[in-house]
């Protein structure tokens, strides 16, 4: 590990994911260059610490940005191919300058996480701490709708028993035995925030207040955070096929009951014989069926995606 005889001279990566960014980019990286320096002056980090932007495949300038940016003795650069998704540009970055770093941070290049706790996540990794999870402490700039969703989100991956860590994202340390680690998963299907807590390792926490961001427009719509929560349940939970099992009990016992209904309308009750019986099960089985068939069909498409092994990125260009 590099610095491992001296703890003083950790060498440290930033490492931010970017797509269409060049509104705040120069912000962003002005704003860490000076966190690194004076991280640098206080001798926590070595001089050869670094920030590394991945430029996910954007159709701006980004890219100019970044290559501009890299005269910068602490900044480098990451051009993938094409578009691949958050999750593979945050991977392709983590895995590329793993052996150049003790320890990268992840972080979103908006920099609506706070910077100033990356001090704190330093300090406890030199206390032997392998992860430190940034956590958010509220989430009283969030909108009404935005708040209650990601609760949602948090106690339904919760309620499926998929292991995540509450309020935190992508903005976390991780040790290069741990990134090491991380790279012996083959998956197509990426959910970082369930992958790394499954890792194992001693594991921390730092909280921190959400910032607004200072320019641009989220790359996560509700469209994308409802695809990108599905994808952590489905990736990390059988618990949708086991409802499948519970529905399908259910809907029997409820066709029993609705059995003996019909019976006792047919002798007591003036109807027409036969239409509540058959018209009402018929309707709501097929809803039912059509129900199972959709999160089974999710899940054989996963397997589909994860049995063809396709590269889930390609660089294009590096700058060191």
């Amino acid at each position: 590990m590099i610095g491992k005889n001296n703890m003083d001279t950790l060498t440290i990566g930033i490492v931010l994911p970017c797509y269409n960014e060049e509104q705040v980019l120069n912000l962003t990286a002005s704003k860490l260059l000076d966190a690194v320096q004076e991280l640098i002056s206080k001798e926590l980090i070595s001089k050869s610490s670094f920030i590394a932007f991945v430029d996910d495949g954007s159709k701006d300038k980004t890219w100019e940005l970044i290559e501009g940016l890299t005269e910068s003795k602490h900044i480098k650069g990451l051009k993938l191919s094409g578009n691949v998704g958050h999750q593979n540009a945050l991977l392709a970055g983590l895995l590329t300058f793993n052996s150049q770093a003790d320890a990268l941070i992840s972080i979103d290049a908006d920099l609506q996480d706070d910077i100033s706790v990356i001090e704190e996540m330093i300090e406890k990794f030199k206390d032997g701490i392998n992860v430190v999870y940034a956590v958010r402490k509220e989430r009283k700039t969030d909108t009404f709708f935005k708040r209650n969703t990601a609760l949602l989100f948090y106690k339904l991956m919760t309620f499926m028993k998929v292991d995540i860590i509450y309020n935190h994202a992508d903005y976390r340390l991780c040790s290069q035995r741990v990134i090491s680690a991380l790279s012996e998963y083959g998956e197509v299907n990426l959910f970082l925030r369930g992958i790394i807590p499954k890792i194992g390792f001693s594991k921390d926490i730092v909280y921190y207040n959400r910032l607004e961001r200072a320019a641009g427009e989220s790359k996560y719509p509700f469209r994308k955070m409802l695809s990108f929560a599905w994808n952590g349940i489905t990736s990390f939970s059988n618990y949708p096929l086991k409802m499948v099992t519970t529905v399908s009990f259910l809907v029997f016992l409820f066709c029993i009951l609705m059995s003996i209904y019909a019976l006792v309308s047919l002798y007591f009750y003036d109807i027409v014989p036969g239409w509540f019986s058959t018209v009402l099960p018929m309707y709501f089985l097929g809803g039912v069926q059509l129900f199972c068939l959709g999160i089974i069909g999710e899940y054989i498409g996963k397997i589909y995606s994860e049995v063809k092994q396709r590269p889930r990125f390609f660089i294009d260009k590096r700058i060191d």
